[in-house]
């Protein structure tokens, strides 16, 4: 019953939301539904037990004739990615306070939906609901950016929709074959992960799910819809993009693909450092030459999310449990970085980083904490990018010396693009386009102020999380270790 509630508040804000035509019925009445689902979400914390057991669970039968049931519950590290979703919601809808939004109530509308698609992904126990959830999370991303995304936001969404829907049909393909595998003809997780296939049965499963969960996150050669997306959207889909809606292939890989194919997956582990590692360093060199701040944030963003798939695909506890902790604390620092390019643009109408300067005299507010959210961006100790970024890298050293060398550039190259960024916006000289620049209050102040809070907080005690993950982490690998014993 609880779990219910919590999977389905978002979808009945989103009804509350749409039917309501007027901009602040519909922005308050989607805030207050955002807050609750984040209240419900506390109270189901504060009861959670962090073991390795599965909580909350919810099973009742949907499609009897097919073996598929509403099948959700709730662990560590499901609890993660439920604890940031519903985190960010709130703090997303409250940034776009103070914007004029066009049909608001569909708009709002689209956010809760979507959030009720995030939610079933990363709470599904049966694979047939874990793929409803995936594509009802595609749905409204679709129609946010399209709608009320800027320039060529037809053909850059149209890009996104056919990688992500092509995506999602290999997964599909991935799926039916579990299935037909399956000696009891359902779709329960629990059930493939007992299937023993053979090398080249995982193998050849592992490419269709990983190919789904690569566009999503995205990994290198995958990526390439993404910083054309995250530039054309709108603020809002933006963060729901970075912030939630690439956890959803990481979560895919941890929760999926690693324990039903284990032997797929060490098999192309190797293949797929290497993409990581490029994809950091890739990103990364393009970052340094980006004029515009949101599409500098986008590449860093793949660059980030390379050192999380290095860190997975590393298989072990250090690399996990890194991954665990880089997701929260990735979501939180991007949604307000691109709450800072929002306010950027909305005082400036540009986004382009050389016509700006000096804006630190103006807004001492918005600097200190535009400072706080990139140090945490480029991993500075006691921040809450550090024990991620930590933990990653000794997971990859641990599987390998060079590999962790190489996939460290990544907290180089990122510290020396986000403070020359961060010099370029607010040091300097003010022009006549920032010297009149006003700074941040009301919905923007409290936004930054909560994103800045979390971000030394986690920074200065992770063990919450880490102990919310670590034994969820434990069991999935000893499990792993087990079923790789067992291959044929």
């Amino acid at each position: 019953m609880e779990l219910s509630i919590l999977l389905f508040l978002p979808l009945a804000g989103a009804l509350i939301s749409l039917l309501s035509g007027r901009q602040q019925s519909a922005r308050y009445g989607a805030f207050t539904v955002s807050i609750l689902s984040l209240a419900w979400t506390i109270g189901l914390l504060m009861r959670f037990t962090p073991d390795a057991s599965t909580q909350f669970t919810v099973d009742q039968p949907w499609i009897s004739q097919m073996g598929i049931r509403f099948h959700a519950g709730i662990d560590g590290i499901s609890m993660l990615l439920v604890l940031l979703t519903n985190l960010l919601v709130p703090l997303i809808i409250w940034s776009s306070f103070g914007r004029t939004i066009d049909r608001p109530g569909s708009f709002y509308a689209l956010i809760l939906f979507m959030q009720t698609g995030l939610l079933l992904v990363f709470t599904a126990l049966d694979a047939f609901l874990f793929y409803i959830g995936w594509e009802a999370a595609l749905i409204p991303i679709y129609f946010i950016c399209a709608m009320w995304g800027g320039k060529d936001r037809i053909k850059v969404n149209m890009k996104f929709f056919v990688y992500t829907i092509g995506g999602s049909l290999f997964m599909l393909l991935g799926i039916i074959y579990l299935y037909l595998q399956n000696p009891a003809q359902n779709f329960d997780i629990q059930a493939f992960y007992s299937l023993n296939l053979d090398k080249s049965q995982q193998g050849w499963v592992f490419w269709a799910f990983f190919i789904a969960f690569a566009i999503k996150m995205p990994v290198f050669p995958f990526h390439t819809w993404q910083p054309d997306t995250y530039t054309t959207a709108p603020t809002q889909g933006t963060m729901l993009l970075s912030g939630i809606m690439l956890k959803m292939g990481i979560y895919g890989v941890i929760r999926w693909l690693l324990p039903v194919v284990p032997q797929g997956f060490q098999d192309w582990s190797a293949t797929v450092i290497v993409l990581s590692i490029i994809g950091i360093i890739y990103a990364s060199l393009i970052a340094f030459n980006q004029k515009d701040g949101k599409r500098l944030i986008a590449y860093s963003s793949i660059g980030h999310v390379g050192l999380i798939s290095a860190g997975i695909f590393a298989l072990n506890t250090q690399g996990m449990q890194g991954a665990m902790v880089q997701m929260l604390s990735h979501g939180i620092n991007v949604v307000g970085l691109f709450l800072v390019t929002d306010i950027l643009f909305n005082r400036l109408q540009t986004n382009k980083l050389e016509e700006m300067g000096g804006i630190a005299k103006a807004a001492p507010k918005f600097a200190a904490t535009t400072l706080i959210i990139v140090l945490g961006t480029v991993a500075l100790p006691g921040t809450n990018g550090f024990i991620g970024e930590f933990l990653l890298l000794m997971g990859v050293y641990e599987y390998s010396l060079w590999a962790a060398v190489l996939a460290g550039l990544t907290i180089i190259f990122g510290a020396v693009y986000m403070l020359r960024m961060y010099q370029k916006v607010m040091l300097g000289q003010a022009n006549t386009l920032t010297a009149t620049f006003t700074d941040i209050k009301g919905s923007e102040q409290a936004v930054l102020y909560i994103i800045c809070l979390l971000i030394i907080v986690l920074g200065v005690y992770p063990k919450p999380i880490l102990n919310l993950t670590e034994a969820p982490v434990q069991q999935l690998l000893e499990q792993v270790n087990q079923k790789l014993s067992l291959v044929k």
